[in-house]
């Protein structure tokens, strides 16, 4: 008798998401017919570097920015990277104090403990139990030698959107530096640099539907950053390198693309995790992470007593559900999340979560199947723990 084919249901948007067709059908032609060298002077050259800054014009405008402030990178964490070292190694001078946020992405975080052994003394932000980070309390740790304050847009575990134009007025005032990392929020809800008063702003493509290896940076005009990698002097002498020319043109129209859907598919998104959120809570013993409504549209984290997340995930891969822990980056770490951790959860119940989130082709029949499948699920591993006799 021939097999039922499983179904196939992605809910980790998070971790990243499907190239839309329309960025690949844009990205094509710069695989093997504009394929010059955007440094060259000659009609090659000339024709990648055109779509190299109309995608430069395109990034920068889904974040209200210049152009002329945008660099491309080769993703989030080569962003966070030149902004946390980059402002520090350059700009010492006027102080070696480092505040970031207890919930920043690891590449945040190994950043800021690297620049630590160079000399520079770092403080650990607490957030609530919902995470967010209280801007008076940025203020208090706020000292005459404090040269960047970094402090995520929204978090990649917990969807949490954190008071941003708060403590960007905070740092204006107190003349720091202040960085952002808005990878998660790009595309699914607006950022304005503008508004948020921020300094530098990390993004990556293939968060909204662009590809993998790029990025961008915004710096704002009259920062100073040392250079990580040396060399041609490309992107203004910030990132050497010749430049990904396809993946660029893919980011910038990924970016056109969100900018153009979010008015609509940000309210979709919320009622569809809504509903999510609102069917999984039914389940004993269960309790959502982050806060229930200054969150991303798309995310909703959980925990669940009494079983390991690891096994959870394993159950739901055999019902064709794709899902996360957390950090896609730190998923196979056997630690607890330090997010949660940071939030006061209990290490055994942060070794019980879950994150799903939802993207541009989740449905709601695709909700409902998950809601439907999920608490029969935890209750067969609840019946199997020692921790839940």
């Amino acid at each position: 008798m021939r097999g039922t084919r499983l179904r196939r249901i992605y809910m980790d948007y998070a971790a990243t998401t499907p190239v839309d067709k329309r960025v690949l059908e844009a990205m094509l032609p710069y695989f093997s017919e504009f394929y010059g060298n955007a440094s060259e002077i000659h009609s090659f050259g000339l024709e990648a570097k055109r779509a190299l800054e109309g995608s430069r014009e395109k990034v920068a405008h889904i974040m209200n920015s210049d152009p002329a402030q945008i660099i491309f990178t080769s993703g989030a964490t080569e962003s966070n990277n030149l902004a946390l070292k980059g402002i520090a190694l350059a700009n010492k001078e006027k102080g070696r104090h480092i505040i970031i946020s207890s919930i920043e992405h690891d590449c945040v975080l190994d950043s800021a403990r690297w620049l630590e052994t160079q000399g520079f003394e770092l403080t650990l932000l607490p957030v609530d139990r919902y995470g967010l980070v209280n801007p008076a309390v940025v203020e208090r740790a706020i000292r005459s030698d404090t040269l960047l304050v970094s402090v995520m847009h929204s978090n990649n575990e917990i969807g949490v959107l954190e008071p941003i134009a708060e403590i960007g007025k905070i740092c204006r005032e107190k003349g720091v530096f202040f960085h952002s990392d808005a990878v998660q929020s790009i595309g699914k809800i607006s950022v304005n640099v503008e508004e948020l008063g921020v300094d530098l702003l990390s993004v990556s493509a293939h968060k909204l539907y662009g590809p993998k290896g790029v990025g961008a940076l915004y710096i704002s005009e009259g920062i100073r950053l040392e250079p990580l990698a040396h060399g041609g002097g490309h992107e203004w002498g910030m990132r050497s390198g010749t430049e990904n020319v396809a993946g660029i043109v893919g980011f910038g129209e990924a970016c056109r693309i969100a900018e153009e859907e979010m008015p609509k598919e940000s309210p979709r998104l919320t009622i569809l995790r809504d509903k999510l959120i609102s069917r999984i809570l039914e389940v004993g013993d269960t309790c959502l992470n982050g806060h229930p409504t200054k969150r991303l549209p798309n995310n909703a984290n959980f925990s669940f007593k009494y079983i390991e997340g690891e096994a959870l995930l394993l159950r739901l891969d055999d019902k064709g559900i794709a899902a996360s822990t957390g950090s896609a980056c730190s998923s196979k770490s056997a630690e607890p999340s330090h997010v949660l951790l940071a939030l006061g959860l209990k290490p055994e119940d942060a070794r019980g979560s879950l994150r799903l989130t939802l993207g541009r082709w989740t449905t709601k029949d695709e909700v409902d199947y998950v809601s439907g499948v999920l608490p029969p699920i935890v209750e067969e591993l609840r019946s199997l723990s020692p921790l839940a006799r």
